[in-house]
């Protein structure tokens, strides 16, 4: 295995996935010559020419017009909007049109596209320009939504959801763009919409997404080293599909359960989640489901704020303690 930053884990999966075939094509904002501005995409114009790997205009719409014009002509494209928040630019596309069009032609058209985008807080960028829209996506019939925490999944999800069929919103959180993980070599794909249990505990379920999974892995550490509190920790990876067998199993077996979301707490995933859980558990729970959340604000830039209000390991543990007490 080869030792991979979040980053280089991007570019990985993409040259993996147009090695393997040749209707992947990519394209977004200083993507090709540039190698992106998070520098995730080094490399691919160089190996697969400025045919395949094209840079575009400063225009949201233009890109995502092309890439479903691209996907509805039998190409697999995939496509980077810089920052997530960006996808308020061209939301109409992605909501009205790509998330449809296959269900409006009755299959006629298919959209076997992906589009990334560097999503979440923790680098200090401000308000506009660290959000964390993966609730946003997932309110949208038709989009499948992916969160990787890893470098391994990076690659392995990427490339399942080039394979998909159907349109699939990819973040990336940017704060996690050096973290550098074993990434299997060769092809290696992971299934969309399967859930994978971090660590097994009998007291909690613990079930983060994104850069809140490391924070929850953090915090089970001081769970069981300082409160002799064992906890099971569960990284979704998907929104859509929503891998809800493995987190009812554990929750089942644990009966209480904390979400911990960046995206702020009105209408996060984790609302739907715990949903999900009383409606199917309620008598399996020994307690209330406890959600871990940025509040419903802004995310301010300033970093002692941020790091105020974004989900902590601290903020983690004290939640588990009152609910495990």
């Amino acid at each position: 295995m080869a030792k991979l930053s979040y980053r280089e884990a991007v570019s990985a999966a993409i040259a993996q996935e147009m090695r393997r075939d040749s209707s992947v094509i990519f394209i977004g904002e200083d993507v090709a010559a540039a190698g992106g501005v998070f520098k995730t995409t080094e490399g691919l114009q160089e190996e697969f020419g400025p045919i395949r790997v094209r840079d575009t205009p400063i225009s949201e719409q233009a890109i995502l017009g092309a890439t479903m014009g691209a996907a509805m002509t039998g190409l697999r494209p995939v496509a980077e909007i810089m920052f997530s928040d960006f996808f308020a630019v061209c939301w109409d596309i992605v909501a009205n049109q790509i998330a449809k069009t296959r269900y409006m032609t009755n299959g006629q058209c298919t959209f076997p596209l992906v589009i990334r985008a560097a999503n979440g807080g923790g680098v200090r960028f401000g308000a506009q320009h660290s959000q964390s829209v993966e609730n946003w996506a997932m309110a949208i019939p038709g989009l499948k939504v992916v969160a990787p925490s890893c470098a391994s999944d990076v690659k392995g999800l990427l490339a399942a959801a080039i394979r998909d069929p159907d349109p699939v919103l990819f973040f990336e959180q940017k704060s996690l763009y050096g973290r550098k993980d074993e990434v299997p070599d060769g092809e290696h794909v992971v299934p969309l919409g399967q859930a994978k249990v971090l660590r097994e505990g009998d007291d909690v379920t613990i079930v983060a997404l994104a850069a809140m999974v490391p924070k929850a892995q953090k915090a089970a550490d001081v769970l069981q080293v300082e409160h002799g509190i064992s906890a099971s920790v569960i990284d979704l990876r998907s929104l859509v599909p929503l891998d809800t067998t493995t987190v009812f199993e554990s929750v089942s077996s644990t009966g209480r359960m904390v979400t911990v979301e960046e995206n702020p707490r009105l209408c996060g995933w984790g609302a739907e989640l715990s949903s999900l859980v009383a409606e199917e558990l309620f008598w399996d729970l020994e307690g209330p489901i406890v959600r871990v959340t940025t509040p419903h604000i802004p995310l301010p830039s300033a970093d002692c704020l941020e790091d105020a209000v974004l989900p902590s390991p601290g903020k983690i543990v004290a939640s588990v303690v009152e609910l495990v007490d």
